[in-house]
């Protein structure tokens, strides 16, 4: 990995969040490593964004970069920010939330104590979320400096919640999310196949996010509501788990059987709305299709109670 112009590229998507972007420009600018770009990628927003950044511009002491798109989604501003990053290593920062004032500090030191000659194995290095009071998001690792594979860290070591860290830039280019598939991806499934791959985390307990609760996450919009809005990419996740992650059935097999149940629910989701499945996306393993057949019933009570959780929530609002 030579040429790269600084350590770390920051790079956020946003849209139409000039008022929350200045959270994560001052949580930069308080940054203790200064070997890094801002790169601000902006999915057509119609506020006062591209003012905003121009003016940081000017004053910053670190280089910030903006690049506008029509806006698309937050996956393909994603992939273009990876293709304009300059940095070695990859922050993908939300336009609501910020750094830990040592975050790049903590994560260039934690590359630096994994030798040279095994480097190329690494693709992260990932640490913990806080609240602001503090409070850490979900669990700790294990051990501090695990090395592991996400899909170990999730099934073999039951970790939960939300982590955060950095990537690498040409690793990422390799592997983009999806932009063919309309909608909501979950960036685990990017990761996932990162993993498969056989690229290694660097695990470590120390925090590098500041988490900002946003009124627009997922969990605030209710369970029906988040099922049939985003029931095409939470199918995937379920679909991928049941066909591709098997090799971990044996360390949490209860996650296996939840997932085959969303498998039918999320598929319920997308017949009532009309929207195809994804072309190529089938079951091929025995133990895969026995899963989503013998969770089929489950499955079809969650989608039940979706689509009742619904009808509530639009009968108390009338």
């Amino acid at each position: 990995m030579v040429g790269w112009r600084h350590l770390f590229s920051v790079v956020t998507p946003t849209f139409n969040r000039a008022h929350t972007l200045a959270r994560v420009y001052h949580s930069l600018r308080e940054q203790s490593f200064q070997d890094f770009e801002w790169v601000v990628v902006d999915d057509g927003s119609t506020d006062q964004t591209r003012a905003l950044i121009e003016g940081w511009q000017q004053e910053a002491s670190f280089p910030i970069r903006y690049v506008w798109q029509p806006n698309q989604h937050k996956k393909t501003a994603f992939n273009n920010g990876v293709r304009h990053a300059r940095g070695e290593w990859l922050v993908a920062l939300d336009s609501d939330d910020a750094l830990d004032p040592n975050a790049l500090y903590n994560m260039a030191r934690a590359w630096e104590d994994i030798p040279p000659a095994q480097r190329g194995r690494y693709v992260a290095i990932t640490g913990l979320c806080a609240h602001l009071d503090g409070r850490i998001v979900g669990d700790m690792y294990p051990e501090d400096a695990l090395d592991a594979t996400s899909l170990d860290m999730t099934f073999r070591y039951h970790v939960r919640g939300e982590k955060f860290g950095c990537l690498r830039t040409d690793v990422l280019r390799q592997f983009p999310f999806p932009e063919d598939i309309p909608g909501f991806v979950p960036e685990s499934l990017v990761w996932r196949a990162i993993a498969r791959a056989g690229y290694l985390t660097r695990f470590v307990n120390q925090v590098f996010r500041v988490y900002h609760d946003s009124d627009d996450s997922l969990s605030r919009q209710g369970r029906g509501a988040e099922s049939a809005r985003h029931a095409l990419g939470l199918w995937l996740l379920a679909y991928d788990t049941v066909e591709f992650c098997l090799a971990w059935f044996r360390y949490q097999p209860g996650s296996f059987f939840l997932a085959a149940a969303r498998y039918t629910r999320f598929a319920l989701h997308m017949r009532a709305s009309g929207q195809p499945r994804p072309q190529g996306r089938r079951l091929t393993h025995t133990a895969s299709r026995l899963l989503v057949c013998l969770m089929w019933p489950v499955g079809a009570g969650l989608y039940l109670r979706d689509r009742l959780s619904v009808v509530r929530r639009a009968t108390a609002t009338c």
